[in-house]
Parts: C-alpha cells; sequence; structure tokens
C-alpha cells in the first residue's frame, strides 16, 4: 500500500501573495458595490448625476475590459517578470482608484476605471500563476482553498467598510481602496520574490483551469487567470481561431444569458433596492440584533449589502454546494446552477418585500456558486478534442458579452422602463414585468444550455454548419441592437452622444461577427 505524500509547507511568497488578494479583491468589491450608485446618483445627494443609461455603458465597458486584459497581463509577466508587472500592476490600480474618487466629468471617471481595470488585468494573471507554482500535489488543493478564501473574505469585509465611509462622503469610498492597493507596493518591494518556475507545464495547465472555474463559482465578477506563457502573436492568432468556430461561440452565448442575470447585481439590482424597496424592515432587524449582542449601532441596510450578501452566502455554503455536485456531471450541475439563478429573479419579480429581495440574492448567488466550478469542465468536453489548451484560455468571453449586454441592457430598461414608475401606481406591476423579463432570460440560457448538448454536444461538420447558421442570426440581432440604440441616440433630443457610442459597438460586435462567419471555413470536424 502506497503512503501518503506529507504534505508541503507554503513558501512566504504564497501567503505574500494571498494577502495581496486579499486586498486587491477588497478594494474592486469595496468599490464596485455602490459605484452605480454614486455615478447615477443625485449631485444633491453626493453623486455625479450621469444617469443610469449612461453609468451601464460605462460598467459594461470596463467590466468587459477586466475579462479580456488579463490575456495581456500573463504575457507580460511572464516576459518581465511577476515582481516587475505586481509594481505596474498596483501603481494603475492606485491610480485609476483615486483618480475616479475625485474625478467629476463622465469622461475623466471614464478614463480613471479604465486605468482601474488595466491594472486588474495585469495583476490577477500574476496571482494565480504565484499560487500554482508555490503549491505541488500535496498542498494544492488547501492552497487554493486559502485563496478562494481570501477572495471572498475581500469581497465580504470591504463593502461593510463602504457602509461607514460613505457617510461621511463618497470619495472617502474610493481613496480607501487607492489605500488598500497602494498598501501593496510594500511588500511587492520589500517581500515578494518571483516564484521558481516549474517544468511540469502540464500539471500549471491543470490546475490553471481549475482555478478559474472555481474561482468564479466562488464570487461572480472574476477574471479568466490563466497563465499565458505564449508571445503576443500566438495569443491573436489563437483568439481568431476561437472567434471563428460558431460552434464554440454559441455555447459561449448561450451561457453568457447567465451572466447578464449576474451583472444587475451592480447595477440595476442597486438602482432598484434604493428607489423601490422599502428597507426599514431589515434595518431595524439587524439593529435589533446588534443591540441584543450588545453592540450599540445603527445598521441601515443599502446597496453595498447586495455584495455583501453575495459574498456571505458563498462563505457559507460553498464547501457544502462543491461537496453536493462533486460527482455530478458538468451538464447538470450547470443547468441546476442556472435554473437557480432564474429562480432568484423570480423572487425579485414575486414581491418589493426587503426579505423577499434577500432571499432572491442569496438564491442567485447558490446558483452563481453551483453553475460556475464546472463551467470548465463543460468547455473542456466542447472543444476540439486536439485544441483544448487553445480553447480553455478563451472561455472567458462569456464575461465579456455578458458584462458588454447585461449592463447594459439594464441600464436601459431600468431608465426607460422602470424608473419612470416611480411612485406611480403602477411601479408593482413595472417592477413585476422588469424582473420578469431577466428571469425568462435565465431560463431560455438554461434550456438553451441543454438544447447545446443535445443537438452540438459532438463536434462534427453538421453541428458547426448548423452553429455558423444560428450565429449568423445572433450577430445579426446584435446588429440590430445596435441599429435600435443609434436610433435612439438621433431622435432624442438633445442627441445623445454616449448612447451612439454604445450603439457603435454592438454595430461592430454585430457585423465583425458576420464578417468572420463569411470570411472563415469552419475547422475540419475531428
Amino acid at each position: 500500500m502506497t503512503e501518503a505524500k506529507p504534505r508541503s509547507s507554503f513558501p512566504s511568497t504564497f501567503w505574500v501573495a494571498n494577502v495581496m488578494e486579499l486586498f486587491e479583491r477588497g478594494a474592486y468589491y469595496g468599490m464596485n458595490s455602490v459605484l452605480a450608485i454614486y455615478l447615477a446618483g443625485s449631485v444633491a445627494e453626493g453623486g455625479l448625476g450621469f444617469g443610469e443609461q449612461s453609468v451601464g455603458f460605462l460598467q459594461s465597458i470596463v467590466y468587459a475590459a477586466t475579462y479580456v486584459l488579463p490575456i495581456l497581463g500573463g504575457a507580460l509577466a511572464d516576459r518581465y517578470g511577476y515582481r516587475r508587472m505586481l509594481l505596474v500592476a498596483f501603481s494603475f490600480l492606485t491610480a485609476g482608484y483615486f483618480a475616479t474618487g475625485y474625478a467629476s466629468t463622465y469622461a475623466l471617471v471614464f478614463l480613471s476605471l479604465l486605468v482601474m481595470a488595466t491594472g486588474s488585468g495585469l495583476f490577477k494573471p500574476i496571482i494565480s500563476g504565484t499560487i500554482a507554482r508555490t503549491t505541488d500535489e500535496s498542498n494544492s488543493a488547501l492552497g487554493f482553498g486559502i485563496y478562494y478564501w481570501m477572495i471572498n473574505m475581500g469581497a465580504f469585509l470591504a463593502p461593510l467598510l463602504v457602509s461607514v465611509l460613505k457617510g461621511f462622503s463618497w470619495r472617502y469610498v474610493f481613496v480607501a481602496s487607492a489605500l488598500y492597493t497602494g498598501l501593496m507596493l510594500l511588500p511587492t518591494v520589500f517581500v515578494f520574490r518571483d516564484p521558481l518556475g516549474l517544468d511540469d507545464d502540464e500539471r500549471l495547465r491543470s490546475e490553471r483551469d481549475s482555478l478559474a472555474g472555481a474561482e468564479r463559482g466562488a464570487r461572480g465578477v472574476r477574471q479568466s487567470t490563466p497563465r499565458n506563457e505564449k508571445a503576443l502573436k500566438e495569443v491573436l492568432m489563437g483568439a481568431a481561431e476561437v472567434l471563428t468556430d460558431s460552434r464554440f461561440m454559441l455555447m459561449i452565448v448561450v451561457y453568457s444569458g447567465f451572466w447578464v442575470l449576474y451583472f444587475q447585481n451592480f447595477g440595476s439590482v442597486l438602482w432598484y433596492l434604493r428607489d423601490f424597496v422599502d428597507r426599514t424592515p431589515v434595518s431595524s432587524a439587524v439593529t435589533s440584533l446588534l443591540h441584543g449582542l450588545g453592540l450599540r449601532w445603527t445598521f441601515t441596510f443599502d446597496a453595498e449589502h447586495v455584495t455583501v450578501i453575495n459574498a456571505g452566502t458563498i462563505i457559507l455554503l460553498q464547501v457544502f454546494i462543491s461537496r453536493l455536485v462533486r460527482d455530478w456531471k458538468p451538464l447538470p450541475t450547470m443547468v441546476t446552477g442556472m435554473a437557480l439563478g432564474a429562480v432568484g429573479f423570480l423572487l425579485l419579480a414575486s414581491s418589493r418585500d426587503p426579505w423577499v429581495f434577500v432571499l432572491g440574492i442569496a438564491v442567485f448567488s447558490i446558483g452563481e456558486m453551483t453553475a460556475h466550478p464546472k463551467y470548465y469542465s463543460f468547455v473542456g468536453q466542447v472543444a476540439p478534442a486536439d485544441r483544448k489548451a487553445v480553447y480553455m484560455g478563451y472561455a472567458f468571453l462569456y464575461g465579456v458579452f455578458g458584462s458588454l449586454l447585461g449592463s447594459s441592457l439594464g441600464a436601459f430598461l431600468y431608465e426607460r422602463m422602470l424608473k419612470p414608475a416611480l411612485g406611480t401606481p403602477q411601479a408593482n406591476e413595472r417592477a413585476r414585468i422588469f424582473w420578469l423579463l431577466f428571469a425568462v432570460l435565465g431560463v431560455i440560457s438554461t434550456a438553451g444550455l441543454v438544447l447545446f448538448a443535445r443537438s452540438f454536444g459532438e463536434d462534427t461538420a453538421d453541428t458547426r454548419r448548423r452553429a455558423r447558421t444560428i450565429m449568423r442570426g445572433v450577430y445579426a440581432t446584435v446588429l440590430l441592437m445596435g441599429g435600435l440604440f443609434l436610433y435612439v441616440a438621433v431622435s432624442s433630443t438633445p442627441i445623445q452622444p454616449r448612447t451612439a457610442v454604445q450603439a457603435a459597438i454592438f454595430i461592430a460586435l454585430g457585423a465583425g461577427g458576420l464578417l468572420m462567419g463569411a470570411g472563415t471555413r469552419p475547422p475540419t470536424a475531428r
């Protein structure tokens, strides 16, 4: 009988990387837990008054960038070294957060957040690569478990502090995020050392894929964090191959529907809580609980607590859920999780009661942590047999589509459909229809994944041909949406330049997809 190999101890670099992750995620989720409220809030209340639709467009671009940029970040880290690129990443993050807090015009806020997104994109692959390189077979499970715990704790604790900081000034929220990341320059300079390389590239790849999938299951908006050892030319060639594979892109589009729901948690869900939900019962109940524990604090239930509920639910239930679905196949696990996500939005549609609201967010969080850890296993089943590594590197595209469509669509519908009903007899009915639209999208996405697995699960010439036909319809729909946004922009008085830019992006995506599908033949089926 083979004896179990003793578990190795973690080197100091492992612990430094985890502390960095805790502070970086705290900065990110602390700010994003209230960003939509601050940007769309009235100037009289300390906000910037940009309007929900403008904020949704801004968020869609910034969030999409945080999914794409880690590819570049990984390539740069491999070329110039982890420590050097960490210095660059934290500098960008600190400057971006700080500048956002002091910017007051739309253009400057947009630019500042893109600086932050650049820092985040540079940071993520460095830390995930460090975790992979400082663990081995004997301790990798525990090592990644610690890493996920740090992510969730950062997302849970920072928004709680935001509740205090914003009471003094909105600016303090951004300054705090800048301090979290700025302080991490010190361990980068004095403590962090580039981890030693490993010869076993296959183990690193396996850990990378496991990391990326489980990390998203642990906390929603998470960048794909592969360790990228490719030159930029190879990265671009791989992207071209994946983007012209209609069958793979169809799977990405179907799964993106679930993430359209997810991104409402950083936009329309927060505005809905602000405008349509009486938060007093939850505030009073938690305050009474705190007083019963001897803490003379007055709790006010607010937007930042949506992120707290999401992270807290995951912290409490992730181990249980992971064990429950451990032996399930990827497809039924993902379908179950996506269905639960739709149920969460059905709960939002059912009532404006604050406790139902809390339950809806918690149920969606359970669905999120159920569905996503199995996603990368499902991608491995869909990808061509001899190109799995290439396709795995671009599985993050669901986040790009989900954020671009989710943030924009949620904000557009909220401003045009739900907000005008505020304070009117139609408020309940409008709110019900608003959330039902997203719940139905969740159901369609869930059913779509089942149909995809049944009709397109095998990689054949016929499935690629049929997928190409469907994707042409999808790209044409995106093109039409761009035309609709453009019509709204130019027919409004005055003309809405931000909506026009949004329209241009959708038109470019739709037209680009149609051109790629027409100009490139699908790979030969294997």
